[in-house]
């Protein structure tokens, strides 16, 4: 009968959504871990190399990772967007990178991370207003508890507003616009697609900005450059994919297990002191992530 076929189709398409979702949340996972391991690798450079130099070696060596893939499948390039689409993301994204790379050279791990907490709170209001999303109380109550995590994490050992913490917030906000921007082109190109032309023309353009202070880097610090760039387009591509399958207030706030990695790989390589507070904040946000891994209920509205 057509209402069982109907039903029939109905719980197939309800379970489709939760698989896509549950992908979601494991690629969001992925590339926590990994930007995790970014900033302990921009710290390990310990202020060696400029940030504009090492945003251009990371997407250089970015870059020389994907050239395979690439060259086996040039029809990774066909784009449904003009190239200043694209262009403008990528200046966006270095812009990002340099904000991050440079609070993280002056600044504690966990608090920049934690500062950096504020992108999924800018997603979720954004998706909300400019890609009509509709994020249930759940999904709310996840973000609202990570960032009370991250104030916990922040606040009673903040010396005010210093430069690392303005920089992160800076970040912040370029992140979240670049997530929502995104979203909406990942329903045009696929995540191949994003991640490739990103790089290409982040190689150029981060070039011409890193002239001005472009030292060559010494061989520790080539191997570290290289050892991220691996990352750090790994990570892209993780992100990348998991925004084409959830929307934008599930997978963001899923970064939340990025601070107590971040802090763990502070105290265990660089000696910096977890307080109290850390590991209560820390507890917080895993909770919100936890949380956000469970909200199968947050619906999309195109």
């Amino acid at each position: 009968m057509p209402t069982r076929r109907s039903a029939r189709e109905g719980i197939m398409q309800r379970e489709e959504r939760r698989q896509r979702v549950s992908a979601a949340v494991l690629f969001a996972i992925g590339a926590a871990v990994l930007a995790a391991s970014d900033a302990v690798i921009v710290r390990a450079l310990d202020g060696a190399v400029h940030p504009f130099v090492i945003a251009f070696f990371r997407a250089l060596f970015g870059i020389v990772l994907v050239l395979p893939f690439v060259a086996l499948r040039p029809r990774v390039l066909k784009s449904s967007y003009a190239l200043g689409q694209h262009a403008v993301r990528a200046v966006f994204k270095l812009l990002a990178m340099v904000a991050f790379f440079a609070a993280f050279s002056i600044g504690p791990l966990a608090d920049v991370t934690a500062i950096a907490f504020m992108s999924p709170i800018f997603v979720v209001l954004g998706a909300a207003l400019v890609l009509g999303e509709r994020p249930g109380l759940a999904m709310f109550s996840a973000v609202l508890v990570g960032f009370l995590g991250a104030v916990i994490v922040v606040g009673p050992s903040a010396s005010g507003f210093t430069v690392a913490i303005g920089l992160a917030l800076a970040g912040a906000l370029l992140q979240a616009g670049i997530q929502l921007v995104l979203k909406s082109m990942s329903r045009g190109d696929a995540t191949s697609t994003l991640v490739v032309w990103n790089l290409l023309l982040t190689v150029p353009i981060s070039l011409v900005m890193a002239v001005p202070f472009f030292i060559m880097p010494g061989n520790r610090e080539l191997a570290l450059l290289a050892l991220q760039g691996v990352v750090g387009t790994s990570c892209m591509g993780l992100m990348t994919h998991a925004m084409s399958l959830a929307p934008a207030s599930v997978v963001a706030p899923v970064d939340f297990l990025r601070l107590p990695l971040v802090a763990l790989g502070g105290f265990a390589l660089f000696n910096e002191t977890i307080a109290l507070t850390t590991v209560v904040g820390a507890v917080l946000i895993c909770l919100a992530a936890l949380m956000a891994a469970r909200s199968r209920g947050v619906k999309a509205s195109n």
